[in-house]
């Protein structure tokens, strides 16, 4: 889910931006906004709503650095205050450049930042200044993005008063094609492969699950399929045969990364109202100014409708039997602080109103605030802090077999260019599983610390011990060395 920032910042490549510096300043910023949109309608505040390009948010060290840049050199201020794309910050950057003789290094690793955007907003300007309008022949298309990551992941949980875990070698790989047909739009398709095994403790349903892994026997799998599409002035639709939740929220409030050791503090808080439900889908989101507004549904089994008499699994897409998630979300979106409140209604297509786990409504509130780098004792203090509380009530409960109201909460703490440049520190911490009301019941919780280093552009390495206990009171401690490649 969603903005773990890629410093990429290596001093094998500081001597390639210069070079790279000057080729980006040749860009006119009139040309890369009449490509990004086809009408005059669709302009780049059309595009600020769009859910999946708007990666680069006022709480990235890339946008406030950003609009430092401008504001020294005098060139166009970010009139949008919420969340942009990254071709946009790519063509704020690009005309900026047109006004600077040198780069110090916080604008270098800007244009190493952004130099993939850079180079595609090059070449289609190039293309069309050639009068080049069409693909010619079987050539891979000029508007569609390929973007990818693999993870190796070496690691071991040892169980409390037993023998040792077993040290496992696994992988995931995630590729990403993205496609836009009007400069607006977006095509968005994601295939996985992994060797976790599901039932292992690192795996999905494993007591120590983590973020980094994907159970799918080596096998390809397509996650993510959805179209989406801005709406009239202020609004984005998004719709799909496989989407997940937060693909259609128009907020993700943590800036806690979502792939750093421990799946359970991957939801910012509120566990049960982010489910990150995936399956066929559809929603609209409203940005406006510092307000975001969301409205969606998944269904996760829309694909299939084979329970007709409600004797099995399946059960379609909006149906009494199918299992169907609803979320609305509103988010108010600062220059240093998000917020954003979140309500989930999930029915599992329990129409016999049976004690069900995943029958219930939820509640989350959740933020995230970008402290001030230029403070005094600024070096000691977090540069983000994330934190948030979910609250679930199921809709039939059993205490017998614990399907009662439960609470969440975590909090995550990151220290970008820890001890080095590039580097970031983080620290997790949060319930392990939804707290209850019981007698004696010990409310487990969940710790991790990691530690990201660059290695290259496109390497990091990521050692990480954790901890997470159980309701049967017992613990489980590990640690795990994670490197991730990105392409």
């Amino acid at each position: 889910m969603k903005l773990f920032q890629r410093l990429l910042v290596a001093p094998a490549a500081l001597g390639l931006l210069a070079p790279l510096a000057a080729t980006a300043a040749e860009l006119n910023i009139n040309d890369v906004s009449s490509y990004s949109s086809s009408r005059a309608s669709k302009k780049a505040k059309r595009a600020r709503s769009f859910n999946q390009f708007s990666d680069v948010y006022p709480t990235d060290w890339s946008h406030q650095t950003l609009s430092k840049m401008l504001q020294r050199h005098d060139c166009a201020p970010i009139t949008n205050k919420g969340s942009m794309t990254r071709y946009e910050a790519a063509a704020l950057l690009n005309a900026c450049l047109e006004n600077v003789s040198e780069a110090n290094d916080e604008e270098r690793r800007l244009i190493n930042e952004f130099s993939s955007e850079l180079a595609v907003i090059k070449g289609r300007i190039d293309g069309i200044e050639a009068g080049v309008g069409a693909p010619v022949g079987d050539d891979f298309s000029t508007t569609t993005k390929l973007t990818g990551t693999t993870i190796f992941l070496v690691g071991s949980a040892d169980r409390e008063g037993t023998t040792k875990g077993a040290t496992t070698f696994t992988y995931k790989t995630h590729l990403d094609l993205e496609t836009s047909f009007d400069g607006s739009d977006l095509l968005k398709t994601s295939i996985r492969s992994g060797n976790t095994t599901a039932a292992d403790p690192f795996g999905s349903s494993g007591n120590v699950s983590l973020e980094s892994t994907h159970s799918s026997s080596n096998q390809l799998q397509t996650n993510t399929l959805f179209y989406q599409f801005p709406f009239k002035e202020d609004f984005t639709i998004t719709v799909g045969p496989r989407v997940r939740q937060d693909d259609m929220l128009g907020v993700w409030p943590s800036a806690y990364p979502s792939d750093s050791v421990l799946d359970v503090l991957t939801y910012a808080g509120a566990n049960a109202a982010y489910s990150l439900a995936s399956g066929a889908g559809a929603g609209i989101t409203y940005q406006h100014d510092n307000i975001s507004a969301s409205f969606l549904f998944v269904s996760e089994e829309a694909n299939d409708a084979s329970d007709a008499d409600n004797t099995g699994t399946g059960g379609g897409m909006l149906t009494s039997q199918g299992s169907d998630d609803i979320t609305t979300q509103i988010a108010w979106v600062g220059e240093r602080l998000t917020v954003a409140g979140v309500y989930t209604a999930a029915d599992n297509g329990n129409i016999l109103e049976n004690a069900d786990a995943d029958d219930y409504t939820a509640f989350g509130l959740s933020a995230v605030y970008q402290l001030n780098s230029d403070a005094v004792l600024a070096d000691w203090f977090p540069t983000s802090i994330s934190a948030g509380l979910g609250w679930k009530t199921p809709d039939n409960e059993n205490d017998g077999s614990n399907i009662e109201k439960e609470r969440t909460y975590s909090f995550g703490f990151l220290w970008n260019d820890a001890w080095h440049e590039g580097n970031t520190l983080g620290i997790g911490i949060g319930t392990a599983e939804g707290h209850r009301d019981d007698v004696n019941y010990d409310d487990p919780m969940a710790y991790e610390i990691f530690y990201q280093i660059t290695v290259s552009d496109h390497i990091t390495v990521t050692p990480a011990v954790f901890v997470i206990q159980k309701s049967n009171a017992n613990d489980y401690q590990g640690g795990l060395v994670k490197t991730t490649f990105t392409f």
